[in-house]
């Protein structure tokens, strides 16, 4: 029986009794079959030559076409593969199976060229994955037809010459330096004209340009490796006979280093030397950094200013591991004399040129514990060994400032409250008299009281100071009114300056006593000078000459007014 021509049967079955006699009894039943289908028919496909259009444009991946073999068998009997068993083709495609609808998927490994290749051939082959080996005598269970491939031209974008490239550059290289150039072509045959251009975002700095006919990149600003050490740009390319096609490239710039950054500290150091430090002790380890690239920076070489005096009480020591050693040139440190150092350093990297930089290390002096640990280094701490905690200190220095306040009231008060130092108002010592109107000259004698002056027994009387007691209480003297009247006032004059000198109780300082008397008339006559413009004088100045350079201008003067007076 074939399944394949006739899958299903009907039989109808009758029994019969009395061993089927005349008169017995009979019945019957229907049964029906259903064949089971076995892997005996291979599969096949119905035509042996196959025609399949692919454009050049096909996306690698994508799948271009399907073919089909069929079998008569049913279910996994049916179940096939598929297979590119010869061709041309054979690196260019590649096939696969949908279980599904037992078909052969063809798909796409490699792009397509038109101009490279036209078209390809492909053998494929379809087996059955379930043998039974008792129908084996029926033949190879496969089947194999021709496949040919024609690939379509289509107008495509240029093409670059790499699908990647790398580019350097020196950083602080001048504007308008060319980095490098791109290449790309039009792959088909009408071999268009490429125009170039890079692909900036809106956001982005732009760094570089390119030539749109020739695919140079130049740099459009300095470079700082420091700042960015690499950029990723991407050119487009399009043909000028349409634009819409495009192509694009990713390029990779490096910025190469140059010795541009002098070396620095690799951070602030707080150096601290103990009191009791001993020669040639390393206080601390200080270390260096280069934003250069690892060619123009290490090895850091340490060392200090030649054009400098040397350091009493400090040097450096290169330890030429990148690091340097800070020592002690002497025996102790007081902080009561210098609390903070300073050792200007120099530090030069292995950069061509080497390039070099100076800092300034500041060390302070603090107080250590023998082991070495610091104790402290404020300098509160140096009146601590004299027992005072700094809260005593605080309150003996408020108890100063309250008794100098107390004691500038005081003198303030007292000298607010200060008495007239003579009792007496008569005195007439002190007795200062302002007035607007013009005197009247010499002969004015009422301006001012002179009657102490005329009667001298009027001051005769002693006085005494109130703010201070006198040791010795001088006896005052007095004289008779015959005497007082017979001395001069040159000599009484004298005589009150001598008292005063010897007088404890007077005041301690410089006293101005005013007399206005001049004394008798003189038989000379008055020698003012008032009234002698007005008076025509017959005196004869030519001795004046005879005085000396001194009274040479004054003789001048007078000889003038005589000559005039003569005219």
């Amino acid at each position: 029986m074939d399944r394949e021509a006739r899958e299903h049967y009907s039989v109808v079955i009758q029994a019969k009794d009395m061993a089927g006699q005349v008169g017995g009894l009979s019945g019957s039943t229907t049964v029906n079959i259903t064949l089971t289908d076995v892997n005996d028919n291979p599969p096949r496909f119905p035509q042996k030559h196959y025609q399949l259009y692919v454009p050049e444009s096909a996306q690698v991946g994508s799948a271009v076409g399907k073919i089909k073999a069929n079998d008569a068998d049913t279910g996994s009997n049916a179940d096939m593969t598929y297979s590119i068993i010869n061709g041309d083709g054979i690196g260019i495609f590649s096939i696969s199976t949908d279980k599904e609808t037992r078909e052969g998927i063809l798909s796409l490994k490699k792009p397509l060229n038109y101009e490279k290749k036209k078209s390809y051939t492909l053998n494929i082959e379809g087996a059955n994955t379930h043998l039974d080996f008792r129908f084996s005598h029926l033949g190879p269970f496969k089947d194999a037809t021709t496949l040919k491939i024609i690939v379509g031209d289509v107008d495509e974008p240029p093409l670059f010459s790499m699908p990647s490239y790398i580019m350097e550059v020196y950083e602080n290289a001048k504007v308008g330096t060319v980095v490098g150039t791109v290449l790309a072509q039009d792959p088909d045959s009408a071999n268009s004209l490429v125009r170039y251009f890079i692909d900036y975002n809106a956001e982005d700095d732009r760094f570089f340009n390119i030539d749109a006919n020739t695919g140079s990149i130049k740099t459009t600003k300095v470079l700082d490796r420091e700042e960015t050490p690499w950029y990723n740009i991407t050119v487009a390319a399009s043909e000028n006979d349409n634009p819409g096609l495009l192509s694009h490239v990713t390029v990779g710039i490096r910025v190469l280093d140059v010795n541009d950054n002098p070396p620095e500290l690799a951070r602030e150091y707080d150096i601290v030397v103990c009191e009791n430090s001993k020669p040639g002790q390393v206080i601390h380890t200080i270390s260096a950094t280069d934003k250069d690239d690892f060619a123009n920076g290490p090895r850091f070489n340490f060392f200090l200013d030649e054009h400098l005096s040397i350091n009493p009480n400090f040097t450096l020591k290169d330890n030429e591991d990148n690091t340097a050693s800070i020592l002690t040139r002497r025996r102790r440190f007081s902080r009561t004399i210098q609390d903070v150092y300073y050792l200007p350093i120099m530090i030069s990297d292995g950069g061509i040129p080497s390039l070099s930089s100076s800092s300034t290390l500041t060390i302070r002096v603090c107080a250590c514990e023998r082991d070495g640990r610091v104790r402290t280094c404020h300098p509160e701490a140096f009146l601590s060994s004299t027992g005072l905690s700094t809260g005593a200190l605080i309150a003996i220095l408020l108890c100063v400032i309250i008794l100098l306040v107390i004691v500038v009231l005081f003198i303030t008060l007292r000298r607010s409250k200060k008495e007239p130092l003579i009792i007496s108002e008569e005195d007439v010592r002190e007795n200062v008299v302002t007035y607007d109107d013009e005197g009247g000259g010499e002969e004015d004698t009422e301006a001012f009281d002179i009657t102490a002056l005329r009667n001298p027994s009027a001051a005769e009387e002693l006085k005494y100071r109130r703010d201070i007691r006198p040791e010795v209480q001088l006896t005052p003297r007095h004289q008779t009114l015959s005497t007082l009247e017979s001395i001069d006032v040159q000599e009484f004059i004298k005589q009150r300056l001598a008292e005063a000198d010897l007088d404890p109780s007077v005041p301690p300082y410089d006293s101005l006593q005013t007399y206005a008397y001049e004394g008798q008339r003189s038989e000379a006559g008055s020698i003012s000078s008032l009234d002698s413009a007005t008076t025509q004088s017959d005196q004869d100045y030519q001795y004046l000459g005879d005085w000396g350079p001194e009274f040479k201008k004054l003789a001048e003067l007078y000889g003038e007014m005589e000559s005039e007076r003569t005219t």
